[in-house]
């Protein structure tokens, strides 16, 4: 029975994981965000560099990785394996975040929030796997706050929740999901505190 619950916990635990990756929850944020504010056309416009230039590049780095054998898995929990994969990502957000400067005359701040942020989970990565679903999970929580309270407040909740699966499924330990949501709560309060003073 014990075991039985704990494998149905663990299914649970995949299905949430798998929803609210980072990639996941950030492109969730990106549409609600470009939706909100465009019309259906100019959103899409003004998500495809994204989705061209950052999300489809991770998302093929990361499955060819995994199927030549060089990452573990589509988590990419191994900490040594996670080293190419944040040089990976933050290299693919500076171009677009060049890009985007090059096209309006002004940076994306919520991307180079997400570079710090990115930044800061690969030094710790040296010490300790920080868990990146939760540190930007976390982020996400922040960057809806100026869209919608309630959203935000909900993220803040399912990112608690998160953190739990990744324990979990043994993915990340007590001490690697705090460390996450120490660096992801670091860089949402930066984001939070200068959001209206730029």
């Amino acid at each position: 029975m014990v075991q039985e619950e704990h494998r149905m916990a663990e299914r649970i635990s995949k299905v949430i994981s798998n929803i609210f990756n980072p990639i996941v929850s950030l492109l969730v944020f990106y549409i609600y965000h470009s939706f909100h504010r465009h019309t259906a056309t100019e959103a899409f416009k003004s998500m495809l560099p994204l989705l061209v230039m950052v999300i489809f590049p991770v998302v093929y780095w990361i499955a060819s990785n995994v199927r030549k054998g060089r990452y573990t898995n589509m988590d990419v929990s191994n900490r040594m394996q996670r080293r190419s994969l944040y040089y990976f990502i933050i290299a693919a957000l500076m171009v677009y975040e060049i890009f985007i400067y090059l096209r309006w005359g002004a940076a994306d701040r919520n991307v180079l929030f997400l570079i710090l942020l990115l930044i800061l989970l690969h030094f710790s990565n040296y010490f300790i796997k920080s868990s990146m679903h939760t540190a930007l999970n976390l982020f996400v929580a922040a960057l809806f706050y100026p869209e919608n309270h309630i959203v935000s407040f909900v993220w803040l909740l399912l990112t608690v929740l998160i953190g739990i699966t990744r324990l979990i499924l043994k993915r990340h330990s007590v001490a690697e999901v705090f460390s996450g949501a120490a660096i992801g709560f670091v860089v949402s309060i930066l984001y939070l505190y200068t959001y209206n003073q730029t």
